[in-house]
């Protein structure tokens, strides 16, 4: 399959990329990557053959714009590109795996439920658009399902209509962060919300292939996902209160959060319950999960008096989060 390479690097990155697919990787975003790296290759080095130092260096300059993860997510395709070229042969320069280090995250926004409200508020009444057909049932929806179910927007942005099934209220998120699968079941509601989203989407895109398209069956860039909820954050009059502005991505952690919260109401053993959480959201190590309860004791303090001195044992020193 032809992606649209034009460098002379063209048919090794087809051939990259396909190399992804049938391994299960979807690759969308990272093929958003390559091609901006195609075209700089065709722009700078139009008569290099070969992946050189000087060509992956060039690249590897950070922007005055540019935040630190996304320098990284930068970079990694290429690195990727290097090492299947190596392993076919070809001598290419691989950029050191340490070249960016990432960075500490920044504390993420728990949403509140009067916040959570005015956002639902505002998708709701996503108005319809005749060159976008879609875009009013698919953004409720898919920002109602990052919340409820602590999916990554990736993994939404990426979910093939295949691997949803309503019937047995099940979504299949396959080859997600580090290559791993896993199966979210859905709760009643969620279910019932996309029956109701399935069957409206179906009779304008019959024949699609993404659960959550575009007007062409195409992903939603990651791009579109941010510009939308900030459009929509400024609708609901929702500014944050740190020095990262609210993001899609902290859906999942207020997923979990409040999770952990609805447990502690109920007066279940957390510590014996977070193990069903970490496999629910995918996380590799159960530390990733237990960066919830590191993560924001005061949120804690302002919905339930939650005295967090109680589970101090529960909270390893997690640097980074998923």
């Amino acid at each position: 399959m032809n992606h649209g390479f034009n460098s002379s690097f063209a048919d090794r990155l087809n051939a990259f990329v396909e190399q992804k697919n049938v391994l299960g990787y979807p690759y969308y975003e990272s093929l958003r990557i390559l091609k901006h790296f195609d075209s700089f290759c065709s722009e700078q080095y139009p008569k290099k053959k070969h992946l050189t130092k000087d060509i992956c260096l060039s690249w590897a300059v950070r922007k005055s714009n540019e935040c630190n993860n996304s320098f990284r997510n930068r970079i990694y395709p290429i690195r990727e590109f290097a090492r299947y070229l190596n392993s076919i042969g070809e001598t290419a320069y691989l950029i050191p795996a340490d070249f960016v280090k990432k960075g500490y995250p920044a504390v993420p926004h728990i949403y509140s439920t009067d916040e959570l409200a005015a956002i639902w508020s505002v998708l709701d009444s996503t108005p319809f658009k005749k060159n976008f057909p879609v875009r009013h049932l698919v953004l409720p929806a898919l920002f109602k399902l990052l919340y409820c179910c602590g999916l990554r927007p990736a993994e939404a942005r990426t979910l093939l209509k295949e691997n949803v099934d309503l019937e047995k209220g099940r979504i299949d998120i396959i080859e997600s962060k580090a290559h791993k699968s896993r199966i979210v079941m859905l709760a009643d509601d969620v279910t019932e919300m996309l029956w109701e989203y399935d069957n409206g989407v179906s009779a304008i895109m019959p024949e699609r292939k993404l659960f959550f398209p575009s007007s062409n069956d195409t992903v939603y860039t990651k791009v579109w996902l941010d510009k939308s909820f900030r459009n929509t954050l400024k609708k609901a009059g929702i500014t944050g209160n740190g020095k990262q502005a609210p993001r899609p991505y902290d859906f999942r952690h207020t997923f979990a959060t409040h999770r952990i919260y609805q447990w502690m109401k109920e007066g279940k053993d957390v510590e014996a319950m977070l193990p069903y959480l970490s496999t629910y959201m995918g996380h590799a190590q159960l530390s990733d999960t237990y960066y919830y309860i590191h993560l924001a004791p005061d949120v804690f303090k302002e919905m339930s008096g939650f005295n967090d001195r109680e589970f101090e044992e529960l909270i390893p020193e997690v640097p980074d989060d998923d």
